[in-house]
């Protein structure tokens, strides 16, 4: 037998562009002819032929990613030929690059779910191992980041989840493996609190996807699915209790979004597996099914018909066009590998009904029309146009008579006006000589002469309310803030400063003394600081003077003078002399002075903090009581008194 050569690579994209359209059909006829020569080897001959290279394995998982990673569909002639040599190497081969997960999940995203899923059934029932270790380790770096939350590497959380739903999709294998636990379903639970609408989007997919696909095994696994219930049942009564909006959970949106408890009990009540424990654990979820959200009428003004149709056609058109591409997103959303103009054909089969359609993809019920169409096929705007507008020349409508105003008939309309005063823009510079030589625009002196006749010279807008002569007294011009008035510290500063002023001196010993620490403790300030203070002092002389004025009292008084009156035993007592400190007129105790008589103590009596034992102390102390009538309140209430007595009238 003669040697087959090898299989080239599927090339990118980016390769692909750069081929011209015959060199690129000769490359697929070229594919093609090999791959059906390959498939024609018998078992054993297969086997010898893909045993020394690995050009047929590189090739099948080449054209497999890269069709499924294309957004434009690549050579339809290499699908079932592809598909059959994937195969037939998992079946003689075992490629290990052809057991990884990435690969069987765009198996399944580029093929329909009745072709891929007996080559996924027949990879887990013969290459159990290699393939459930790739989707453990998956499940295991997930799981951490699912857990993390906003911590979390997202963006990985989001590929690999988008990553891995066509194969859930498509091979109940991978759900019961994926929810076989607690930790991954709890870690979507979790990581859906993300306010992150695509990552929710998927998140929502691949819960759905595991839950139906629990119910597509062989035999069902409706315990696991009962408990799975239960988990989802839970998680929502724990948000319901939390602060966060109760509609915002992953099982509100789940059981909104998607048909997922109409399809598990009908389901069940197919497979008679439909028990009341099921049952109520999936009525249970139908309260957290959010309702349409029902908005209050607005009262629109009609609008007048213009005889724009076209226009209004138009607009109903993109109004339309926006609905259905909201439907076709939702479904998308559960299958990603399926075209837009795809799935508006659906939905026309279907009256718009997204659950129907979800449910017959699902079930891979569609059709023969659509189940043999091209599942890829994009939307196409060009067949739902409206009609061309018709341009059939009219006879041309009478014109609208003409407006006039007062810039008719003037020097621009006859083409009469100066072009040298004319100007398109700013006016061209003129020099002080020329404007001052211009009267033109110079004012009339009459209007100078009226505008100073109305000028008032006394009228001031000065606020001088809180002038020095207005308030009453002087006002500070200094700036107190600069020079210290709010400082704590100031006083312990200035009396050290008074005591020895070698203490602010500037170097290591004064620094290291008793007298600085000391001043550092009290003031809590730095060296430098205290240094800098002194400084300032001596070159601000008006803040010495005000600590001066302030902090120049110590507290302490060597004597008290005695400040009350003494009459003087002769009456001849000069104004600064002890004995006689009140007796002349203009002494402080004198009679027009503030010693007067009325004055407690200081009076003509005497007075009553005079040495004990004097005459006239003792005659004060005597009289003391005396004349209090007469200086108090006492006669006016005696007199009330008596008034009152009689009534209240006088006399």
């Amino acid at each position: 037998m003669a040697v087959l050569p090898p299989l080239a690579p599927f090339p990118r994209a980016s390769w692909q562009q750069r081929l011209s359209s015959k060199d690129w059909d000769a490359l697929v006829e070229a594919w093609t002819a090999l791959s059906e020569a390959y498939l024609g080897l018998s078992d054993d001959e297969f086997r010898r032929a893909t045993a020394h290279g690995e050009s047929v394995a590189d090739f099948v998982s080449t054209y497999v990613s890269e069709t499924a990673s294309s957004q434009t569909s690549t050579s339809t002639a290499l699908l079932k030929p592809v598909l059959q040599l994937a195969s037939r190497l998992l079946t003689l081969s075992r490629p290990p690059q052809l057991l990884e997960y990435r690969f069987v999940s765009e198996v399944a995203k580029v093929y329909p779910k009745k072709r891929a899923m007996p080559l996924i059934s027949r990879l887990f029932t013969n290459h159990a191992t290699a393939i459930e270790s790739s989707l453990v380790a998956l499940k295991r770096l997930l799981i951490p980041h699912l857990d993390a939350g906003i911590k979390g590497d997202l963006d990985l959380v989001e590929s690999h989840l988008r990553a891995i739903n066509p194969l859930l999709h498509a091979s109940p294998h991978a759900c019961i493996l994926f929810l076989a636990g607690s930790d991954f379903f709890e870690g979507l639970v979790t990581c859906f609190r993300v306010m992150n609408p695509p990552l929710r989007k998927v998140i929502i997919t691949t819960t759905y996807l595991c839950l139906v696909g629990l119910t597509e095994a062989e035999p069902p696994k409706w315990a696991m699915l009962t408990d799975e219930l239960f988990t989802l049942k839970t998680a929502a009564d724990a948000h319901k209790q939390g602060p966060s909006n109760v509609n915002d959970s992953l099982v509100a949106e789940l059981v909104t979004a998607t048909p997922l408890l109409k399809i598990l009990l009908r389901r069940a009540e197919a497979t008679e597996a439909a028990t009341d424990s099921l049952k109520k654990r999936i009525t249970a979820l139908e309260p957290f099914k959010k309702g349409a959200m029902v908005r209050p009428k607005r009262l629109t003004r009609r609008k007048v018909d213009k005889g724009k149709g076209n226009q209004t056609r138009e607009g109903v058109h993109a109004e339309m066009h926006i609905h259905r591409m909201s439907q076709i997103t939702q479904v998308q959303d559960l299958f990603p590998d399926l075209g837009a103009g795809f799935v508006s054909k659906c939905l026309d089969e279907y009256d718009d009904d997204v659950e129907q359609v979800v449910a017959n993809l699902l079930a891979e019920s569609l059709p023969s029309r659509l189940a043999t169409a091209n599942r890829g096929e994009p939307l196409s705007s060009h067949n739902q146009m409206p009609p061309r507008p018709d341009l059939v020349p009219r006879s041309t409508p009478p014109l609208v008579p003409t407006r006039r105003n007062v810039f008719d008939d003037d020097d621009f309309d006859h083409l009469g006006a100066d072009a040298s005063k004319i100007s398109f823009g700013k006016k061209p510079a003129k020099t002080a000589d020329e404007i001052l030589g211009d009267k033109s625009t110079a004012p009339n002196k009459a209007a100078i002469l009226s505008a100073l006749a109305a000028f008032d010279s006394d009228d001031d807008e000065r606020d001088d309310t809180y002038d020095a002569a207005d308030v009453g007294g002087t006002v500070d011009s200094t700036n107190q803030e600069a020079d210290g008035v709010t400082d704590g510290n100031e006083e312990a500063l200035f009396r050290a400063y008074q005591v020895d002023g070698r203490v602010f001196d500037r170097d290591a010993a004064t620094r290291r003394g008793a007298a600085r620490t000391k001043l550092r403790e009290e003031t809590g300030m730095a060296d430098e600081a205290i240094e800098g203070w002194s400084v300032m002092l001596t070159r601000n002389p008006q803040q010495k003077k005000r600590l001066e004025a302030t902090y120049a009292f110590g507290g302490q008084q060597a004597q008290i003078e005695r400040t009350a009156w003494r009459a003087s035993p002769l009456g001849s007592g000069d104004e600064g002399s002890e004995a006689d400190a009140g007796g002349s007129r203009g002494g402080r105790g004198g009679r027009e002075g503030r010693g007067a008589p009325r004055g407690r103590g200081r009076g003509r009596g005497g007075n009553v903090a005079g040495p004990t034992g004097e005459r006239e102390t003792e005659a004060a102390r005597r009289n003391k009581e005396a004349h209090k009538g007469s200086r108090a309140n006492h006669n006016r209430r005696d007199a009330r008194a008596k008034k009152m007595s009689r009534g209240g009238f006088p006399g």
